[in-house]
């Protein structure tokens, strides 16, 4: 299964995403991640989300920003947003319902159901207790994608 991870510049919460999927998981699967900006393409990941990964030996400092296009649409099978702006954007490149299909927001996808917990945070105008929340929600996300795809 080929699985893309979705935020807005790809430098905080799709990388850590990315990184903790892809701890869990086989190494016959792909999971990478994008942003819905070009902004920070070819950066790598914010430094304090390389730090909090870095606490729970998740290795984020090799990825690099991606810009989202409509051919991610195509390639992955999954594709998981972080907010509603993140869906809304991937969205607006779907051409064809078996597209959209693939989206959802990674926490609803995760069964996660509480109106306030839905969507993840930005943490980049934040401090290190933003980051921290933000693995934390991306970690149960991550595990319970990992367990209903049959992933590991």
């Amino acid at each position: 299964m080929k699985i893309l991870m979705v935020c807005l510049g790809n430098i905080c919460r799709s990388p850590l995403a990315e990184g903790i999927l892809r701890s869990k998981i086989s190494e016959k699967h792909i999971v990478a991640s994008a942003g819905t900006i070009s902004f920070h393409k070819g950066s790598p990941p914010d430094d304090r989300s390389t730090k909090i990964a870095k606490e729970y030996d998740v290795d984020i400092s090799y990825q690099r920003a991606n810009h989202f296009t409509e051919s991610h649409l195509e390639e992955f099978d999954k594709i998981f947003c972080m907010d509603f702006k993140n869906l809304e954007d991937v969205l607006s490149k779907a051409s064809f319902e078996e597209q959209r299909n693939k989206v959802a927001l990674i926490m609803e996808e995760a069964g996660v159901l509480s109106d306030e917990k839905i969507e993840v945070p930005d943490p980049y105008y934040g401090d290190m207790s933003d980051f921290e929340n933000v693995y934390q929600m991306l970690d149960q996300a991550c595990e319970a994608i990992a367990e209903k795809y049959n992933l590991k």
